[in-house]
């Protein structure tokens, strides 16, 4: 029998003598004094002699994670709520009944102890137990203390054992609760409202990405889970909610990789009568509360990098193509990007240094004779700039062809108002001034539905009913969107979106394991 089976059949041994201790295997509920946390939070800081004179009685409950027994006594470490308390269970204290108990306890149990506060000799804070309940079995062993849980996989599939073996990763939750919470506070200083809209719609609309599919049989209908919330936020806007804000799941049937999961959470947010420069002062004032927030400071570690919020940086796409491009392998200048179709000669250099310096993919005909100049330097960009934009960088000035619901700028039609927001390498933010005429927004799902007879899935539908609302008349506006998944990476200095979602989508297990 493998030695892990043999663990569990040894526990089931030992849950069926507690049975016949006299013990309810699976007690219904324990009433307790103080969670760990407020235990520690309301005793930790009284003295030996304060103890011993007050005597505080105190119930406890919460998972074993260190026995130490010796004869008729013993020690052990409860944890519960991300906090720990020593118990010390005496024979003479307990009765004979709980201390059998005792000693059938296994790591990971879940016990409840009722007692009074006292300090060891090493000055720790204890319960001295006088009576001990037991709540519930780990009938499967948990990791092996000094090695833990390590394997990447298995600590994403079975987060319920990370989070009780590696004390770290509950930090990185409680952290981004925390983020969405300022979030939330945040905007609703600015006077903005949460809203909810559908997570399945007749269209996929408000983004560029694969939808899931699927089908609803009452009333015979195919449904798409929702890529984005932003044509029904805008609908309310038309609809008279001049500052709106959703935080939002979405589903994209696209690749997984460290920044990418199929189901991430945005927040996107509304604002009438703004544009998009607007909104990146909003979007400044927003992450340097969030950092203070959740970190107290506006610097922070990410990798190898110290990260700061106390300066924004900026450059239109064309001027980051320019300034992060060998110049070594064939000289770039921002002129050679005033007109996109010079791109072309750029490619062959581009791919050459990409697959040597990168080993990436490099830029394919196919790609050149389906995509326009603009969609080309947007490629660019996301080869040449994007790993270098460490520090809080916006980028603005998009190729109108990337961008088919954000407005034209004044001068330049073939680009619009439209910025991204990176930091660490990543795209955090993606923020523009909202296109609001019916007759061009037409024009433009136009467009994209010539792309996807092409073959490009990814590109627009067109959604007539959102047409119909513009036509309505929505005021001038700025939208953005916020990845919290990425933001929350950024916070907690972890290298892979996985690390910040509870339970990220991995593949099925094999059947061996």
């Amino acid at each position: 029998m493998p030695e892990f089976e043999e663990l569990a059949q040894q526990r089931k041994k030992k849950l069926q003598a507690i049975a016949e201790l006299g013990y309810e295997p699976y007690p219904r509920k324990f009433d307790f004094t103080h969670t760990i946390p407020q235990l520690l939070a309301a005793y930790s800081s009284r003295t030996a002699e304060a103890l011993s004179a007050e005597k505080a009685e105190v119930r406890v409950a919460g998972r074993v994670m260190s026995l130490r027994p010796h004869g008729k006594a013993g020690f052990a470490h409860v944890a519960g709520g991300g906090s720990k308390v020593q118990i010390y269970v005496r024979q003479d204290a307990v009765g004979e009944r709980d201390f059998e108990l005792f000693k059938l306890l296994d790591l990971g149990d879940i016990i409840g102890a009722e007692g009074y506060l006292f300090r060891t000799r090493t000055g720790e804070l204890t319960v001295h137990v006088e009576r001990l309940q037991f709540l519930a079995k780990a009938l499967l062993p948990l990791p092996e203390k000094w090695h833990g849980l390590t394997d990447v996989e298995t600590r994403f599939r079975q987060r319920y054992v990370d989070l009780m073996v590696n004390e770290p990763v509950r930090g990185v939750f409680e952290r981004r609760a925390r983020l969405v919470r300022g979030v939330r506070e945040f905007l609703d200083a600015e006077g903005y409202l949460e809203v909810e809209t559908p997570m399945m719609q007749p269209l996929a609309g408000g983004a560029m990405a694969r939808p899931f599919v699927t089908h609803h049989n009452a009333l015979d209908m195919k449904l798409y889970l929702r890529i984005a919330p932003e044509l029904y936020l805008k609908r309310l806007v038309v609809g008279g909610f001049d500052r709106v804000y959703e935080i939002n799941r979405n589903f994209r049937n696209e690749g997984i990789s460290t920044m990418h999961n199929p189901e991430f959470t945005m927040l996107e947010f509304y604002q009438a009568y703004a544009d998009y420069e607007d909104l990146i002062r909003l979007t400044e004032r927003l992450m340097r509360h969030l950092a203070k927030g959740v970190l107290g400071a506006q610097e922070f570690e990410f990798g190898e990098h110290k990260i700061s919020f106390e300066k924004f940086h900026r450059y239109t796409m064309r001027e980051a193509v320019a300034h992060f491009w060998p110049q070594e392998e064939t000289p770039l200048t921002l002129g050679d990007l005033k007109d996109l179709q010079n791109l072309v000669k750029f490619v062959p250099t581009l791919n050459n240094w990409f697959v040597r310096e990168a080993g990436g993919a490099p830029v394919t005909d196919e790609f050149m004779r389906n995509n326009s100049p603009g969609a080309l330097l947007q490629v660019f960009f996301e080869m040449v700039a994007e790993p270098h934009l460490i520090q809080p960088t916006f980028i603005t000035e998009f190729p109108l062809e990337v961008s088919p619901l954000s407005k034209q700028k004044p001068g330049d039609p073939n680009f619009v108002e439209r910025f991204e927001l990176y930091i660490g390498g990543m795209e955090i933010a993606n923020a523009f001034s909202e296109l609001n005429d019916p007759a061009e927004q037409r024009d433009r799902f136009v467009y994209q539905q010539m792309l996807r007879e092409k073959g490009d899935l990814t590109a627009h539908s067109i959604d007539e009913d959102y047409i119909r609302a513009l036509s309505y008349a929505m005021p001038p506006a700025a939208g953005e969107g916020i990845g919290i998944d990425r933001l929350t990476m950024l916070l907690t200095n972890s290298r892979s979106i996985r690390d910040v979602i509870l339970f990220p989508l991995l593949r099925p297990e094999k059947q061996s394991e």
